[in-house]
């Protein structure tokens, strides 16, 4: 997949594009749902199959107060994007210059000029120009003037659950990361180079690799069972989202996984991926370091008899890396 970060780089210019357009933070089923559509059309119409993505998040400049928190950093973003078979990436900075485009500047100077679209693939939902003046309805209207067709993807739900960035951050939020991962098509994930901890847990209770602090959405404070990258080992783990009270109060947030019959030996690898699978419990201020590594163990067993369940009753599923897309349909 090609990525551009300014349309005046885009040389040569494709003859055709279909397209959709979006944040796509999390990259969920209805994101997957929406790209894959792009792909099917561009390879039938002969077209680059192409995706437009902003870079910040539109909120984050529009009024940063209230931005959320990212689900998924733009290089995991792009890697995903990549993987629905899409060819080209656009991602355009979100600047004031962009944000203050009308509909019709922004379909002219970006999709039809630089990009020749043939065809535009969105949700319901989809808002575009200054002050989202334009809908779909308003993109259809240009579509005919403009000389490309527009369809409509209509709402995805998966078991009752509307599929969209806001939902998941919502359940993540609430700490129910396995209705979350139903959404996404994949487990939920954090990223980031390992760093020194405390040492609490060599010295009191269980050794853990620590993450790095991120600036992306965390599941909310708790324990879980998770599954940690590491390398090219992936090992079945514990992982604790807090603060550590037991050692103290008012200690930043952190996030450190137990990785669960590790043969042992020196962790060399920079970086650790954790997958969320399942919350087990609050984090909990225990009297003593004895009482809280207690708590570890039970914790371990719990996490190991859900992978033997998972491993006995849904081989596979729990290492996952692309979405079921048959469910969602």
């Amino acid at each position: 997949m090609r990525v551009i970060h300014n349309l005046g780089g885009l040389r040569p210019a494709p003859s055709a594009c279909v397209l959709t357009i979006g944040n796509f933070d999390g990259v969920h089923l209805a994101h997957y749902k929406l790209l894959d559509r792009v792909v099917e059309v561009a390879r039938t119409r002969g077209a680059v199959a192409a995706a437009i993505t902003f870079e910040p998040h539109p909120i984050k400049f529009l009024s940063p107060a209230h931005a959320p928190k990212i689900l998924t950093p733009f290089s995991r973003k792009a890697s995903l994007i990549a993987g629905s078979g899409i060819d080209l990436l656009v991602v355009l900075p979100f600047n004031r210059e962009l944000a203050h485009l009308s509909p019709l500047e922004f379909v002219r100077n970006i999709l039809v000029r630089p990009l020749h679209t043939v065809a535009i693939h969105v949700g319901p939902s989809f808002r575009f120009g200054y002050r989202q003046a334009g809908d779909v309805e308003i993109l259809e209207a240009l579509g005919r003037q403009e000389g490309f067709n527009v369809e409509v993807l209509p709402l995805l739900e998966v078991r009752g659950q509307r599929v969209s960035s806001t939902r998941i951050r919502e359940l993540l939020v609430a700490g129910r990361v396995h209705v979350a991962n139903r959404l996404l098509g994949r487990p939920f994930s954090v990223y980031g180079p390992i760093v020194a901890g405390m040492g609490a847990g060599h010295k009191h209770t269980v050794p853990t690799l620590n993450l790095a602090p991120i600036e992306e959405q965390l599941p909310k404070v708790g324990v879980y069972v998770t599954r940690t990258k590491v390398g090219e080992e992936l090992y079945d783990s514990v992982t604790n989202v807090g603060h550590k009270p037991t050692f103290g109060d008012n200690q930043r947030l952190t996030v450190e996984t137990y990785l669960l019959e590790f043969p042992g030996g020196e962790i060399e690898e920079p970086n650790m991926e954790i997958e969320f699978l399942y919350r087990l419990r609050d984090e909990i201020k225990f009297q003593n370091p004895a009482m809280l590594k207690a708590q570890i163990q039970e914790d371990a067993r719990r996490s190991l008899k859900f992978f033997r369940l998972q491993r006995a009753f849904a081989p596979g599923r729990i290492c996952k890396a692309i979405p079921e897309r048959s469910t969602a349909e």
